[in-house]
């Protein structure tokens, strides 16, 4: 199948006036930040240059992808999008705010100029308030993401916290779910820290985010399907995986996967497992109770 058809066939999903391709390349890689290993870091670092950056959402928009979910921090994410302008190509924008910046708000209201067609509460920082007894406190930048005109997201790690919110039903309009929860011991982001931290990808939590994701109505974008390179040993299996997310997403959810294509073209390969997750969803719907 040319690039062309592969294109034309991936469905996309309404987000606002906007609409998705249900899959979307996350930007992890992109800073180095594998959740694998050291090493895979410092490979990612070497290999991610910014024109290899461009390059990788070029093909990415070539076979379909139209949405990018990555950092909303100004000296890398946004610098390599706007290298992607110069092109003469613009990919969607699903941004998360940058923990590391002074001032959220701000950080919002930058992305938020920069063109984002979403912007979610970083999940780490989430996890953060709610272990504070301060989950609360994201209402107040969901807040501010909804001042500026962008579709309002919130994501997190520990599943409980998706529930609180669904229950008391804060005003934003997509979660991002992990299939993970890697916040059962206390952690930082490395792109923050800098330094790799050992976390925990247990067998049983992709059913129980993939219960919440079945419950609310609200868009979910599910990320981590891949347990972060952990169901990569071949491409079967990377398939397999694909299949078995979209097997328990809603029709109007998306999936978000980082691609590091230094040895497979794998924007093409994400593409075609995408297409026959969907279709083999049709037959295979699993309802989690």
């Amino acid at each position: 199948m040319s690039d062309q058809k592969l294109a034309d066939n991936l469905p996309s999903v309404p987000f606002g006036p906007h609409r998705l391709s249900r899959l979307i390349v996350g930007g992890n890689p992109f800073v180095a930040n594998s959740h694998f290993s050291e090493q895979m870091n410092r490979e990612m670092a070497e290999y991610f240059t910014p024109d290899k950056i461009v390059d990788t959402l070029e093909r990415c928009l070539d076979v379909g992808i139209n949405t990018f979910q990555g950092r909303g921090d100004y000296h890398r994410i946004l610098y390599y999008l706007e290298l992607l302008r110069r092109r003469g190509r613009k990919i969607q924008f699903i941004a998360q705010t940058a923990s590391e910046m002074h001032d959220i708000h701000h950080n919002i209201r930058v992305i938020a100029a920069f063109g984002a067609e979403g912007i979610y509460f970083h999940g780490t920082a989430t996890d953060k308030f709610w272990l504070e007894g301060k989950i609360d406190r994201v209402a107040d930048y969901l807040k501010t993401i909804r001042d500026t005109g962008a579709r309002v997201g919130m994501a997190a790690h520990i599943p409980e916290i998706f529930d609180y919110v669904e229950e008391r039903g804060w005003d934003l309009d997509f979660y991002m779910t992990p299939f993970y929860n890697v916040a059962r011991r206390p952690r930082e982001s490395a792109v923050i820290t800098g330094r790799f931290q050992e976390e925990e990808f247990n067998e049983e939590d992709p059913s129980r985010i993939c219960r919440f994701i079945q419950a609310t109505s609200k868009m979910c974008l599910a990320y981590k399907i891949l347990a972060c390179s952990r169901r990569c040993d071949t491409q079967e299996t990377v398939r397999a995986a694909f299949r078995w997310a979209f097997a328990r997403i809603k029709p109007g959810d998306c999936v978000v996967v980082g691609m590091y294509p230094r040895d497979l073209d794998q924007p093409r390969l994400n593409v075609q497992y995408t297409l026959e997750a969907i279709q083999a969803a049709e037959k295979e719907w699993v309802t989690l109770a």
